[in-house]
């Protein structure tokens, strides 16, 4: 088709590959504030749920945990929640990541900005 152009006809195939890349990773990033997922502590006494971009949306606490003198216990157990929401969301994040470079063709270890 462009032959005549030498490594032009290369180069347009790239810029049109790197464009459908921005394309993906807009659609992803959207995905990714839609995802969620949810991280629990003390047995699901204290469940926080997050999108998979890592923005906390929610905090189910059951009333057990709020005995005065066990207030460490309580707030040790909602920060666990929270921690394992936050992980869980990266895991989220880094999995369609991988799926999304496999889709490309790109080597699956690849990394891609956020």
């Amino acid at each position: 088709m462009l032959k005549g152009l030498g490594g032009l006809g290369d180069m347009a195939k790239m810029m049109k590959q790197a464009q459908e890349m921005q394309g993906k990773m807009a659609q992803m990033q959207e995905d990714l504030a839609s995802m969620t997922v949810t991280g629990e502590s003390g047995a699901g006494l204290v469940k926080a749920t997050a999108t998979a971009k890592g923005e906390l949306t929610g905090l189910e606490i059951d009333p057990s945990i709020f005995v005065p003198s066990e207030k460490e216990v309580a707030e040790d157990l909602i920060l666990a929640a929270i921690k394992d929401a936050q992980a869980r969301a990266n895991e989220r994040a880094q999995s369609e990541m991988q799926k999304l470079t496999q889709e490309m063709g790109l080597p699956a270890d690849m990394k891609l900005p956020f």
